[in-house]
């Protein structure tokens, strides 16, 4: 972890305690907000080099004066298990078998968890990020689905929205999706974690509005969250299987 990020530092925590959970070992480094890019490649390439780390995750964000994509290309792609190395991306464009994010991945266990066949359906996403949306066209094209990318430039957006199937929204605006804009019995998955002024935590979905009117729907907290550390755990035990000869 680079800098001093709140919200990074419970994501840390999480995975930490997650780690204790199930046995995985696990080292934390925390550098500070003003580290060299050459201090953080250079630590990278240490931990890639190193035989007993098998596992190597970079919390996003980190500062702004810091290149995250020169620092996620340097990971190596045998150890990267949130999957933003380019070589690991293009993989799952392609679709062949690679470490895909942990939360794209987590929101396509819970399809799989709940039988939720995309073949076909119309899939809305809001929201194009590097580590969610873009990643989730690619998982959800892979299923057969017909995939709309919506984020602050789209038009007509409520247009759209009431015509998903599934919609995925993860833009950051706590309870931005209201009841008027989903389709009855749709599926939404609410990726967004807010902060509410009372220190409510909260989604990018009105969930309580809109709940009766979904046939599926992801809570905040305790939904998509959850999920991503638990593939994250997932990736790091493939990882580790792989580098140790257990599977191809």
């Amino acid at each position: 972890m680079v800098g001093e990020d709140s919200a990074s530092k419970v994501y840390i925590r999480n995975k930490s305690k997650v780690c204790e959970d199930v046995g995985i070992k696990y080292e934390e480094y925390f550098l500070k907000e003003n580290v060299l890019q050459k201090d953080l490649i250079d630590l990278i390439q240490k931990l890639n080099a190193d035989k007993t780390i098998n596992a190597i995750l970079l919390q996003s964000p980190i500062p702004h004066n810091l290149d995250i994509n020169e620092a996620f290309k340097a990971i190596s792609i045998e150890k990267d298990v949130d999957g933003f190395n380019p070589v690991n991306v293009g993989k799952l464009v392609l679709n062949q078998d690679t470490y895909v994010s942990c939360t794209p991945y987590g929101i396509m266990k819970i399809f799989e968890e709940y039988d939720i066949d995309l073949s076909s359906k119309n899939v809305v996403i809001l929201g194009r990020s590097n580590i969610v949306g873009k990643p989730l066209i690619h998982c959800c094209l892979n299923k057969n689905a017909t995939v709309t990318v919506c984020h602050s430039k789209t038009k007509n957006l409520k247009d759209i929205t009431t015509n998903a199937d599934v919609l995925i929204v993860a833009i950051g605006k706590a309870n931005f999706v209201t009841e008027d804009m989903v389709k009855q019995n749709s599926v939404i998955i609410d990726v967004g974690i807010n902060r509410l002024e009372n220190g409510k935590i909260t989604g990018d979905v009105d969930f309580d509005n809109i709940k009766e009117k979904a046939s599926y729907i992801t809570p905040v907290p305790g939904g998509v969250g959850p999920m991503t550390i638990a593939m994250l755990m997932n990736n790091v035990i493939k990882a580790t299987k792989r580098q140790n000869g257990m599977i191809d």
